[in-house]
């Protein structure tokens, strides 16, 4: 039973998840999270007194939280791959939507909400935080200056969160494409030790 329940709150939030990644935040409200995910109104006030605000942070840190999975497992084999590993995947999840689906971490941090609800803004802006510091600390342990490393990190996740809201605009994978090139000469140059650059 209790399984049960925490399969039902689970499906609860990554349907949100979802939903957010495709219409933001303000334009949805809890009764379409329910609908989505295919629950019952009543349990999703249950799982979440809270409401839609408490649903929406915790799918925010659900979403930042797989993301960051991926850039912990590909991170082992390296920041060139773990950069080939997150380009692949955010174009994976515009092309598979019909360019109906984004980042759910984006999508709240650009919405106005109001100063008692801006919980999802702050997961958002942990999740952010994760990614990059997951980044710069790779970056790091092969050869890249600190600072150098925490910079690039930020341009990654900057670069490949507004290329994804391009793409989406565009119905085109070509900004994902052009960044990703680009993205891998200045991390090649970031780790690689000056005098030694081909």
């Amino acid at each position: 039973m209790v399984a049960e329940s925490q399969d039902s709150r689970q499906k609860l939030v990554s349907g949100a998840a979802d939903m957010i990644r495709r219409r933001g935040l303000n334009a949805t409200s809890v009764r379409e999270l329910a609908k989505h995910a295919h629950a019952p109104l009543g349990s999703t006030y249950h799982y979440f007194p809270g409401g839609k605000t408490q649903l929406a942070t915790e799918a925010v840190t659900f979403a930042g939280d797989l993301t960051a999975a991926v850039l912990v497992r590909e991170l082992e084999n390296g920041p060139i791959e773990a950069l080939h590993a997150f380009l692949g995947m955010w174009r994976k999840i515009v092309v598979d939507t019909d360019f109906q689906a984004g980042c759910p971490v984006l999508a709240v941090s650009v919405e106005d909400l109001p100063e008692a609800e801006r919980a999802p803004h702050a997961a958002a802006a942990a999740a952010f935080t994760q990614w990059t510091d997951l980044l710069s600390a790779a970056l790091r342990e092969h050869g890249a200056d600190p600072d150098d490393a925490e910079h690039t990190a930020t341009l990654i996740i900057a670069a490949i969160e507004g290329s994804v809201a391009m793409c989406r605009a565009e119905r085109s994978t070509r900004a994902l494409d052009r960044i990703g090139a680009k993205l891998e000469i200045i991390v090649h140059a970031a780790i690689t030790p000056t005098g030694t650059q081909d």
